[in-house]
């Protein structure tokens, strides 16, 4: 019997600083809740919203897997590896902390907002060369299937992450069925609804619902409304 645990948008943490708008899946800076530490390795799940201008500071991060999905707007990014870029939608973007790093990202643009989710990822191997990856999807490509977009180290072409993990997102038209079959015994999957409504496994699901399921090698997904899913799979022990 699988095992499952629920989070509705509207229990998350929240931290609205003005210039950055910020909702918590998992524990975070001035939230903090034992019952919400982790899923496997899936450590932070934060839906952020930064003003025109604004932006986080250069900051250290250390074996540390950093997953950036921008949703609207452009994100600066720079870092210590010397990669200076801008991610916008459709892009994913991901940075291996390893041995240690330093970045800073704030909204490319002046007046319009810029809205991403910043996720961790406990890493596979800690001490690692601190490594950068960055690619474009077409929307099309996740029309109607769910496009992975982010993999193990070694894997595929997607970016690559330094963990035993899967992302994939996909656009779903209501009406739309299909099953995901989990890729390595062990792991567990985090769905998150960007948009619209789902049902995963029985349990119905809306827009910035979060659902985690582990103990079973399948979900069966279907489309209530038009809607946007984000699933990653992690490892549960690490």
């Amino acid at each position: 019997m699988a095992r499952t645990v629920l989070h509705l948008a509207n229990t998350r943490g929240h931290a609205n600083h003005g210039w950055l708008n910020s909702f918590h899946t998992f524990s975070f800076a001035g939230y903090n809740n034992p019952e919400r530490v982790h899923f496997g390795a899936l450590r932070v799940l934060n839906d952020d919203t930064v003003a025109g201008g604004m932006g986080f500071g250069k900051h250290p991060h250390d074996n540390m897997e950093i997953i950036s999905i921008p949703l609207s707007g452009d994100l600066e990014h720079q870092d210590s590896m010397g990669n200076k870029t801008v991610i916008r939608q459709h892009d994913v973007q991901v940075m291996s902390a390893g041995t240690g790093v330093a970045h800073s990202e704030k909204n490319h643009n002046p007046k319009q907002e810029v809205k991403f989710l910043q996720i961790w990822v406990f890493p596979k191997e800690r001490g690692i060369k601190p490594n950068y990856g960055q690619e474009t999807f077409a929307p099309e490509a996740r029309h109607n299937q769910l496009l992975q977009v982010v993999s193990p180290a070694g894997e595929g072409t997607n970016p690559h992450i330094n963990q035993d993990a899967w992302f994939h997102i996909g656009n779903l038209d209501k009406g739309f069925t299909t099953d995901y079959v989990i890729k390595k015994a062990g792991n567990g999957v985090y769905a998150f609804v960007l948009e619209g409504d789902v049902t995963i496994n029985g349990q119905a699901l809306h827009r910035r619902d979060g659902f985690g399921i582990w103990e079973t090698d399948k979900l069966a997904i279907s489309a209530d409304s038009n809607a946007e899913l984000l699933l990653m799979e992690v490892p549960m022990e690490f």
